[in-house]
């Protein structure tokens, strides 16, 4: 086996241009090793020369750093296929001197080796030079990478969706979810006729070279590795100034192709109502301090920090086979602004917490437009889409990346039964306290609502919400999260009727414990019955008509049995 040092001057000698495997796992997360978990990213600084032509991205990011282990080394991720010229350690005068690296052709990780063991609360500057022909994505945005596109005027449109897969396919950054840089400058070179927005904030446009741009958009607050984007296309910007349910006031905008202006610009009033939505049920707009975005984009959608990725074609419901009466793509892109971007999962076991509550959120809507009616259309389709026969937990207590939590699929339960866990959770603990909840688990403080400077950026568990739901109901729910969550199977309700006897009862994965009242409809009267030892019985007379749960409740499979 080659040690790292051998390795390295194999490395040398291809200068740095490891064979473009095919073996290579498009994943992202996991383990948090110890190459990793020594080090925090405070800042990332990204200078790219995008190239549509050729389909090329080249430069160097600058990663700043904060030691919190004692190492000599830390792990950083790239694809492969990218071709690493030089790394380099910023000194202190801003000169540079290179280092080594241990890289494989593998694998997304390389690892930066430094002569000195480097000690907890230094802080280190890294340039990674690098460039090449990106992975293009063979089915965004669930399948990812970037997305050389054109309009139908032949221009060129650039994208980037790389959420499952992990950012490491575009650019080098630390990849794993637990760590977020304080902020991010994200500067792109690309031709001039092109308008090229991204998240954050633009501070500035200037004209590099003939022909050629670069866009200055900086990121004042925490975000997300998988959100760092790049959008171009010679588009159109529809803009109003909103006022925040907290006062503050900032720019909404809408980038999108000059063919579709006018479907824009008839879409756009839709995009303030959904936010107005949000900051009343949830609180404020979390990055207000930089700007609410979204941005026409060649596939379908994203949920990338100020910046959303929209391309639904301007019509209402395509996430819901037309139920939704209202444009659900860009109110679930949306949701995410609180369900993903504010709150994160810091390990992708927990990734239902921001597709499950994101999901959840459609529903709620159509519920606010349509009324109980509407809600429950839209929640009868989520149930359609759950797994028939789902083999894994929604939120497993092990370590988690991108591709085993979705099983390499689009992670249907995560998104579907997690809304349903939601819907059951409401009835169980009342409107009142689930939606205190809800706005709790957002901004845990009243005074949290006001803060703009990026510290109501947090990460979030599944435990975290449990305990805030026992804390706001005063109810003991672990059995409700360890029965939806915990484990992959549903309970079963198993009712039957024997002359005047009525027996309801739950037959629950692994013997678990389920104390789930159940509404029942004796006559056309609604009442509320609790179980003992998860049995029901109750006499009525032969002609009296009985159904459980009549209004669908409880997240369950259920079976009418014979007489017992």
């Amino acid at each position: 086996m080659l040690s790292r040092i051998s390795l390295f001057f194999l490395l040398l000698t291809l200068s740095f241009q490891p064979a473009h495997s095919q073996q290579v796992m498009y994943d992202s997360g996991g383990d948090l090793t110890q190459e990793l978990a020594a080090y925090n990213v405070s800042f990332y600084d990204l200078n790219l020369k995008v190239n549509p032509a050729d389909s090329t991205v080249s430069g160097f990011v600058d990663i700043h750093f904060d030691v919190v282990q004692p190492t000599n080394e830390i792990a950083v991720a790239l694809d492969p296929r990218l071709d690493i010229s030089s790394v380099d350690k910023i000194n202190s005068d801003s000169s540079t001197s290179n280092l080594k690296i241990t890289r494989s052709d593998e694998s997304r990780t390389f690892y930066v080796n430094y002569p000195a063991t480097l000690q907890p609360g230094e802080t280190e500057q890294l340039r990674i030079s690098y460039g090449g022909k990106p992975r293009i994505a063979p089915n965004p945005p669930w399948d990812g990478g970037m997305v050389w596109d054109t309009t139908s005027t032949g221009q060129p449109w650039v994208a980037v969706t790389v959420q499952s897969d992990g950012a490491w396919i575009w650019w080098p950054n630390k990849d794993h979810p637990s760590d977020k840089a304080d902020s991010v400058a994200v500067n792109f070179t690309m031709p001039d006729h092109l308008v090229v927005a991204s998240n954050g904030h633009l501070r500035g446009e200037t004209n590099t070279e003939d022909g050629w741009k670069t866009w200055n958009w900086f990121v004042s607050t925490p975000i997300n590795n998988y959100n760092v984007t790049v959008n171009a296309a010679p588009y159109e910007i529809i803009e109003e100034t909103y006022t925040s349910t907290s006062g503050d006031e900032f720019p909404v905008k809408f980038w999108v192709l000059p063919e579709n202006l006018e479907e824009g610009k008839e879409l756009f009033p839709q995009f303030i109502e959904q936010l107005r939505f949000f900051e009343e049920m949830l609180g404020p707009y979390p990055f207000r301090a930089d700007k609410y975005g979204v941005v026409h984009s060649p596939h379908l959608g994203m949920e990338h920090q100020t910046l959303i990725a929209y391309g639904a074609g301007f019509q209402d419901g395509v996430l819901s086979n037309g139920i939704a009466q209202f444009d659900d793509l860009h109110h679930h892109e949306l949701a995410h602004e609180w369900w993903g971007n504010l709150v994160s999962a810091y390990n992708w076991r927990d990734f239902w917490v921001h597709e499950g509550i994101g999901t959840y959120m459609q529903p709620l809507y159509s519920e606010q437009l349509g009324g109980k009616e509407a809600y429950n259309r839209s929640m009868e389709y989520l149930r359609l889409r759950m797994a028939d026969d789902p083999k894994m937990a929604v939120a497993p207590r092990e370590s988690m990346s991108t591709y085993e939590i979705t099983q390499g699929t689009r992670g249907g339960d995560v998104y579907f039964k997690g809304a349903w866990v939601l819907h059951t959770l409401r009835y169980v603990v009342g409107d009142d306290a689930f939606f205190t909840t809800l706005r709790r688990f957002a901004y845990p403080t009243k005074e949290m609502e006001s803060t703009t400077d990026g510290s109501q950026v947090r990460f979030a568990t599944t435990d975290d919400l449990l305990y805030l739901a026992e804390d706001i109901s005063g109810q003991d729910l672990d059995w409700l999260f360890e029965v939806y969550l915990r484990q992959p199977k549903l309970p079963v309700l198993n009712a039957s009727r024997n002359g005047n006897m009525v027996t309801l009862r739950w037959e629950v994965p692994e013997g678990l414990d389920f104390p789930m009242p159940i509404e029942v409809k004796i006559d056309g009267e609604v009442v509320t019955l609790s179980p003992d030892n998860k049995r029901i019985s109750f006499e009525v007379a032969a002609n009296v008509e009985v159904e459980a749960d009549p209004e669908n409740k409880i997240l369950k499979e259920f079976n009418l049995v014979g007489a017992e």
